[in-house]
């Protein structure tokens, strides 16, 4: 190799950072639950209750899971009264029924990550019950048990 020719150009700077240390990486990798954000995991639990159920009834294909932050004023909440856990909206032109999940008002109530798994199923529960004009008991037999 010939000494006096100049170095191949390298397309990467020579600093990786300002300390040398090399760049940060991700705390977690993506496939450890930790990875996972709180409305993420939140959107875990109403899509398994959702799943639960859709193997019982059937008819529940058609009907859309969604999760909402918090519920606007025109859904219930405010005028002194509790604020809702979850909704049921009817289904209209050409849409589906939807059950929708209010994830802070959930998030608010349970202690732990088991009792909010539980109360996410307790709420859709009860809006399917509605949905199909049942009580939470015959949609799911194990409602209510801790």
């Amino acid at each position: 190799m010939d000494s006096s020719a100049p170095p191949p150009s390298d397309p990467r700077p020579r600093h990786r950072d300002r300390h040398g240390r090399g760049m940060r990486g991700p705390i977690a990798p993506p496939q450890v639950p930790l990875a996972l954000s709180r409305a993420d995991a939140f959107d875990d639990l109403v899509r398994d209750a959702a799943d639960r159920l859709e193997r019982r009834w059937p008819q529940l294909a058609d009907v859309e899971f969604a999760v909402q932050e918090v519920p606007w004023p025109q859904d219930g909440a405010g005028d002194g009264d509790a604020v809702p856990l979850g909704r049921l909206v009817g289904a209209g032109k050409g849409r589906p029924s939807r059950i929708v999940v209010y994830r802070r008002p959930v998030e608010i109530r349970a202690k732990s990550r088991d009792e909010r798994a539980l109360l996410v199923h307790e709420v859709v529960v009860e809006q399917v019950a509605e949905l199909l004009g049942l009580s939470p008991e015959n949609v799911d037999p194990k409602y209510g048990e801790d």
